[in-house]
């Protein structure tokens, strides 16, 4: 069973930058590709990106490609999500997910969750 626990979340205005982390434990951390998601209120949550357990490769929804960068440090079992140049539309509750087993650039692959972490933007 994967335990996940974002932080870092917060209130920005837009055109800043802030970094999301996300603990992981109760799995082979260095071998389960990690991702993150989003939901606006009144909105489906929507696939942020991915990063796969092997060579690090990353996919990133078009909203955030540019912006957003997922890394990943397994000596940590802790993955990042850097989001530069944020904009009103990216506020929503930011949720870390492990998908063992399945892709990393495959939202319905993902099967454990974070409780998330509210990130709201202002202008």
């Amino acid at each position: 069973q994967v335990q996940l626990v974002e932080s870092g979340g917060g209130l920005v205005q837009a055109g800043d930058s802030l970094r999301l982390s996300c603990a992981a434990s109760g799995g082979t951390f260095s071998r389960t590709n990690m991702g993150w998601f989003r939901q606006a209120p009144g909105k489906a949550r929507e696939f942020v990106g991915g990063i796969s357990w092997s060579f690090g490769w990353t996919s990133y929804a078009d909203s955030v490609k540019g912006r957003f960068t997922i890394s990943r440090d397994n000596a940590k079992s802790t993955v990042y999500l850097q989001m530069n140049n944020l904009k009103l539309d990216d506020t929503a509750v930011y949720y870390c997910a492990a998908s063992q087993g399945g892709d990393y650039y495959n939202a319905p692959h993902y099967n454990y969750w974070g409780q998330g972490t509210q990130v709201t933007v202002s202008s």
